[in-house]
């Protein structure tokens, strides 16, 4: 009886997985992409209840329903906002050359925020330096402070930030702080007291816990970087509120853009509807969205994207963008797990006679990513892009150079994780100067890198090869 008891309950549990098999087959590859599908498929072939598991908890790239609901109220809540924004910008909208036109076209129609005129750009890649730019902004200060990081902790860049906070609080400048729940888990209890001990406004975004009624998914996260000071002054870029060692054995390299002019109020649009978001109080005081004032000529535009915005990928852009190069497309990023069509996008501009660089760090924080990223060299050494692997520091800059004409700077990696779950924020400038002085910087990437040699690369023993393609199976579960 035992013996046959045994058997049955084998039998059972074989059937489970086959009928797991069959259901997911059906289900995973609904508004989901072939590779992304194929993933979470293979990973079902082999463990069917685990995998069941897994995607029952991270399968489904959407926000919980609660917030879902808030974001579908955004268009009738802000109105005003959005009234008052489209009526102070109005006269900041450029016209564009014919070859950039319709790239701020896509830009406009994936993230609703139009192209605008009159404003100035500073990269900024002083670690350090950019902190204390901050701090002097917010010193500064007179009407609101506004904070968005994936990273905010109490380490000794936070309490710089925090201090400065406490200062403007004093003189009654009301300041406002979005953190990322899993972003700053190791530091957010601390970080959370002392910025209410300075009397900030703080909230955590998308908190996480299996039995809060409005917690989020572990794998969606707001992955932005965004300051705002009195809505005149706006930070953007991959650069969070931590101390650059704060990973044992590695030191960070980053770049941030600091703006000033009309685009501001962009950042702000942007800060306004995740605060929103996570609160539901609506900031439409119109010193939120003051007169804009026009202080340079650069033309820049907002992408905000994420799974709040269908369809808004920043992968769209950034294919496009490639398919539009005429010359020479350099991309740098610390996470590089590309989709089909940006690897053809990516191999068809080399095809076209564009000098195609990607600029990664040789110093790796995250080792499966890693891993799953060296699988794709390759493939795209042979199709003749230029792979240039950042020494000493890990590069955690995210930008993108386009010809003479444009680039981009931002807190989106060029992985699926970027493109598909996390909330990002972009920002566009069309202007032959700022990119010249983008391009001095990734000039000087290339010369702190190691250029890599097919020939050298593909003599990598096969036990590197199968781990790292083994490891290029689950990108979309990275």
């Amino acid at each position: 009886m035992s013996l046959l008891s045994s058997i049955s309950w084998a039998t059972v549990y074989l059937a489970s997985e086959w009928i797991v098999r069959v259901i997911m087959l059906i289900v995973v590859p609904f508004r989901r992409s072939p590779e992304a599908a194929k993933g979470w498929l293979l990973f079902v072939f082999f463990l069917p209840w685990p995998a069941l598991l897994v995607y029952f908890l991270i399968g489904r790239p959407g926000y919980p329903e609660w917030r879902q609901r808030r974001f579908a109220r955004l268009p009738v809540v802000f109105k005003s906002v959005n009234d008052r924004l489209a009526e102070v910008t109005q006269e900041q909208r450029p016209e564009l050359p014919a070859n950039l036109k319709q790239g701020a076209t896509l830009i406009q129609n994936l993230g609703r925020f139009p192209s605008l005129s009159g404003n100035t750009a500073e990269l900024l890649s002083d670690y350090d330096a950019t902190i204390d730019r901050l701090v002097a902004d917010i010193d500064s200060a007179q009407v609101h402070v506004h904070l968005l990081f994936y990273i905010f902790a109490d380490d000794e860049t936070g309490q710089k930030v925090i201090a400065a906070l406490s200062r403007a609080v004093a003189r009654g400048v009301p300041c406002r702080v979005l953190i990322d729940a899993l972003g700053s888990r190791a530091w957010a209890a601390r970080t959370i007291a002392r910025l209410k001990a300075a009397g900030a406004d703080v909230h955590l975004v998308l908190q996480l816990g299996i039995l809060r009624r409005k917690s989020a998914r572990a794998d969606l996260r707001n992955h932005r970087k965004i300051a705002v000071v009195d809505g005149m002054v706006g930070y953007v870029g991959s650069q969070n509120l931590v101390n650059r060692d704060f990973k044992p054995g590695i030191v960070n390299q980053e770049l941030v853009v600091r703006v000033t002019g009309p685009i501001v109020l962009e950042l702000q649009g942007v800060f306004v509807t995740d605060w929103f978001l996570e609160t539901e109080q609506v900031l439409d005081d119109p010193v939120i969205c003051p007169e804009p004032v026009s202080t340079g000529d650069v033309i820049a535009q907002v992408l905000p994207s994420g799974p709040d915005y269908p369809g808004a990928g920043v992968e769209r852009l950034i294919e496009a963008l490639i398919y539009g190069a005429r010359t020479r497309v350099v991309i740098t990023t610390p996470y590089f797990i590309p989709n089909e069509a940006l690897l053809h996008a990516l191999e068809t501009a080399v095809l076209r006679g564009v000098d195609v660089h990607l600029v990664l760090s040789k110093p790796v924080d995250q080792a499966l990513v890693n891993l799953a990223q060296r699988s794709y060299y390759s493939g795209l050494l042979a199709s003749g892009v230029k792979i240039h692997l950042y020494r000493d520091k890990l590069l955690h800059a995210k930008h993108l150079s386009v010809d003479d004409d444009l680039c981009l700077i931002g807190s989106s990696n060029i992985d699926l994780r970027s493109f598909i779950l996390n909330s990002e924020i972009s920002l566009i400038l069309f202007d032959r100067e700022v990119t010249r002085r983008l391009r001095e910087e990734q000039d000087r990437y290339f010369a702190e890198s190691d250029l890599l040699d097919m020939t050298d690369w593909n003599r990598r023993s096969l036990a590197a090869k199968s781990i790292e393609n083994i490891a290029r199976l689950m990108s979309p579960l990275l």
